[in-house]
């Protein structure tokens, strides 16, 4: 077994690469220039194209979701004419696990149409790795290119790069934009507010709630519907739905 000793010339040289970029990563407000960045980044790796997709846990129903890319304008138009989305494996991938993946006939064996069409436009190659945070918000960022496949000794040499910039491009991009699209996630819930949120996510009606607390009922109603206005829910129950996937109840 190979040792790597944790000051060695490529560790040092990832080291630096990651600090060189960190500071622009963290402080760009915008998400279109953020993904500029990224991009040159992807590029600086070997690759010529690469697209960015955020999705929101609101509404349940119909996620928000932004879309970013520098893919050839012909292929993102044939992308959302086909609904090829509903079937990429990269996002299915995506949704039930954080673990890269390298672009292959075997990976898209049940998507042929989709990987056919890529191919001519020029997306041979390619890697993407999804990302999650505190909110429940997802994301995933996929790289490509046309010309040579992605060797081993490449993939062990690039993967921790873009590991590195999945995750830095996720939390730019959940900062930046988790204001605009889903402002719940900013609400602040009082102690008491989410102990009774908790009771309600478990059955309780206010009046048991109240028991349990040792609180009046209209006291029980009035954090409910502090929580109700808070995150802008219909209801309580979407309240409890929302607040538990922003994971505001622990």
């Amino acid at each position: 077994m190979t040792v790597r000793h944790k000051n060695c010339p490529q560790e040092k040289a990832v080291k630096g690469w990651q600090e060189h970029q960190l500071h622009a990563l963290q402080t760009i407000t915008c998400d279109a220039q953020l993904f500029e960045l990224a991009a040159s980044i992807v590029h600086s790796l070997g690759f010529d194209h690469c697209s960015y997709g955020l999705r929101m846990p609101l509404p349940v129903a119909q996620p928000r979701v932004v879309l970013l890319t520098n893919y050839p304008r012909a292929w993102e138009e044939r992308y959302k004419e086909k609904g090829y989305v509903a079937v990429d494996p990269t996002v299915r991938h995506g949704t039930h696990s954080l673990q890269p993946v390298v672009w292959s006939d075997a990976f898209f064996a049940s998507s042929r149409d989709l990987w056919e069409e890529a191919r001519s436009f020029g997306l041979c190659v390619g890697w993407a790795q999804s990302s999650r945070d505190v909110n429940s918000t997802m994301g995933l960022l996929s790289v490509s290119r046309s010309g040579e496949p992605i060797s081993e000794i490449e993939l062990r040499d690039k993967e921790i790069q873009l590991a590195w910039l999945t995750q830095m491009v996720h939390l730019g991009m959940s900062r930046i934009l988790t204001a605009k699209l889903m402002p719940e996630a900013k609400a602040q819930l009082t102690d008491r507010e989410i102990e009774v949120l908790r009771w309600t996510a478990e059955g309780k009606t206010a009046s048991e709630i109240a028991d349990i607390l040792n609180i009046s009922e209209r006291t029980a109603n009035f954090h409910i519907a502090n929580v109700i206005t808070k995150l802008n829910a219909p209801n309580k129950t979407a309240a409890v739905i929302r607040a538990g996937m922003l994971g505001m109840l622990g």
